[in-house]
């Protein structure tokens, strides 16, 4: 018994790792090619091992950008923007859908759950379908071109009240009677108890908010006609529509490589908060 559970699990190894390994070649392949001259990213077939040029080729793409293709934006200005946006929008979700959540549960008021359940059919409304009024919206208040027309429009989420609101339901009563007795208003109660118990859950939807903000493409691409005001997902996808020039491929790797390294750190750094929020809401 305990040999073919030791073989079972050598070979759950083996078979993770063999993933791991197909899984990160492409990566591997970005890399290698971010280290390269253009000359040698182009030849068939492209060299496997780390060129020399791997300083260089950052260091342009972070300074100086990856020229026409990317509208002549320095790397540092659009991952800056890539971080505003990803933070503000991972904040905005979690601040407005905690408090949400919280009037929900904890008040009673004329249509509280009609009011939940007008959040929650949203789910059913993705950007793009109200994409049109929103960027009219966004337009008539002049936040074209800003980290406002960036963030605002997409703050809202009907995910993370309904996530918040599962767990508070499973706050005891007797808490909130023992906070009343002790003299605790509702913003007392707010600050000085649920932020505590729900900082797991925090925790865990900033990553996955996080990275929602980060990957965002299209109302990006809407808003923002400014090189200066665009990520760099939407610079990464200009990089590679050069027309008749030659796409700086070498440039376009380092720059994506970059853009992998906060949304990792993200991941990595909150890892243990993000599995146990989700197990702790889980039970």
């Amino acid at each position: 018994m305990v040999e073919r559970g030791n073989a079972g699990r050598q070979m759950s190894h083996v078979i993770l790792v063999l993933a791991v390994l197909v899984l990160a070649f492409p990566i591997y392949v970005v890399f290698v090619g971010s280290t390269l001259t253009l000359r040698e990213v182009v030849q068939a077939p492209m060299p496997l091992l780390p060129g020399s040029q791997f300083v260089e080729n950052y260091l342009t793409a972070l300074t100086d950008g990856a020229l026409e293709g990317g509208g002549g934006v320095p790397a540092w200005r659009l991952l800056m923007n890539s971080t505003i946006m990803a933070l503000g929008i991972a904040i905005g979700k979690i601040t407005i859908s905690i408090i949400s959540a919280y009037a929900i549960v904890f008040f009673r008021f004329p249509f509280r759950m009609t009011a939940f359940w007008l959040i929650f059919v949203t789910l059913m409304l993705p950007v793009e379908v109200r994409i049109v009024p929103t960027f009219g919206i966004v337009s008539a208040l002049g936040m074209l071109n800003s980290y406002q027309g960036l963030i605002v429009p997409l703050i809202a989420s009907a995910t993370a009240t309904f996530f918040f609101r599962q767990f508070f339901l499973t706050i005891p009563n007797e808490l909130l009677e023992a906070a009343r007795v002790d003299g605790a208003g509702p913003v007392r109660f707010f600050f000085d108890i649920l932020l505590p118990l729900s900082k797991t859950n925090i925790a865990a939807l900033f990553v996955i908010l996080f990275i929602f903000g980060w990957n965002q493409f299209l109302w990006p691409l809407m808003v923002t006609t400014d090189p200066d005001f665009n990520t760099i997902i939407i610079a990464i996808n200009a990089m590679l529509s050069a027309g008749d020039d030659q796409v700086e491929w070498q440039l376009v790797m380092a720059t994506t490589m970059m853009a992998m390294i906060l949304p990792i750190a993200v991941v990595i750094l909150m890892q243990r908060w993000f599995v146990k929020g989700l197990i702790e809401h889980e039970k």
